[in-house]
């Protein structure tokens, strides 16, 4: 008898093999709305505290964000109407905090990845909980290094299945995606690798709910990206905003995309249909592989997920 599998699981398999036809809840046919009609405001920051929102992340049904390089350690918890539920601290004062990312239920990863001059030998992320209530907490701190020496960057992604971390760089020229270790260890430098070119200036990303896409901001575009071989599907011209440097995705693919700015807005954007249905598609990702030894085709990967399947 097969086994009961869910909706993510087979798209999973799909990503795996490759099927790149599997569209999901394609758009109708007809024209595309524009610009304006896919963008509206969400709400707007009503803390004054957040003055310059540099990252944003949906968890737990609460959006978080961070002031960028100035602020003290701490993050903020704010739900859809725009106020302020919690805040949480930390006592180390970070370097440059650019970027939130999920770090699962209850959790974000923080980004203390800027670096505008780029002198920084090493960054660091650090993982602390979110929620209502002010906390204060040690984060589990991590130091990263790239390759190929210091970089600016204001972009930390999660990868929702492997949830290995993944940067994006802020760069005029020469700008990349860089990986790090799928296993991150404390007290050591963990040494990121380069996966990629990305588009210049980019602000902020995030996977789409399978994995197989990443969606890059820059202050006036959006650019989707299938992650094997790092293949550019698109951009969309994004609404104008004082200065945008914040985009969290939903699992629908609607897009909230904050600035800086104090009581700026926060908007909900959709992609044009080509785009959206692009990242409703499924393509080969190679870091789900990754969990396998290497040389294991995608067929016995597939496999072995469905076996898991099974199991579970």
């Amino acid at each position: 008898m097969l086994p009961s599998i869910s909706v993510k699981m087979f798209k999973l398999f799909a990503c795996l093999l490759g099927a790149g036809a599997l569209v999901a809840g394609a758009a109708p046919a007809g024209a595309d709305p524009s610009q304006d009609e896919r963008a509206s405001v969400a709400f707007h920051w009503r803390d004054p505290n957040i003055t310059e929102s540099s990252g944003l992340a949906l968890v737990s049904g609460f959006f978080v964000t961070a002031n960028d390089n100035g602020d003290e350690g701490r993050v903020f918890t704010v739900d859809s109407s725009g106020s302020t539920v919690g805040v949480t601290k930390w006592n180390q004062r970070p370097r440059d905090v650019e970027a939130v990312a999920p770090a699962g239920p209850g959790s974000v990863w923080v980004g203390d990845i800027g670096d505008n001059h780029a002198q920084r030998s090493t960054i660091s992320v650090g993982k602390v909980p979110v929620g209502r209530g002010t906390r204060t907490v040690t984060p589990s701190a991590y130091t990263l290094a790239y390759p190929d020496g210091p970089h600016n960057a204001e972009a930390l992604l999660v990868h929702p299945v492997t949830h290995r971390l993944y940067i994006a760089t802020k760069e005029f020229v020469g700008a990349s995606l860089y990986a790090a270790p799928p296993t991150l260890r404390a007290g050591i430098v963990n040494r990121l690798s380069r996966v990629g070119s990305v588009a210049s200036v980019v602000t902020d990303g995030a996977f789409d709910a399978d994995g197989c896409h990443l969606v890059l901001r820059t202050y006036g575009k959006a650019h989707v990206y299938a992650l094997t071989g790092l293949r550019k599907i698109g951009s969309a011209t994004l609404p104008t905003q004082q200065q945008g440097e914040g985009l969290a995705l939903m699992r629908d693919n609607t897009i909230y995309l904050s600035s800086e700015g104090r009581y700026s807005d926060v908007l909900r954007y959709r992609l044009p249909s080509t785009l959206d249905n692009a990242l409703r598609a499924t393509a080969p990702d190679p870091d789900l592989m990754s969990w396998l030894a290497p040389g294991t085709s995608a067929a016995a990967a597939a496999a072995a997920a469905w076996a898991q399947a099974a199991q579970d």
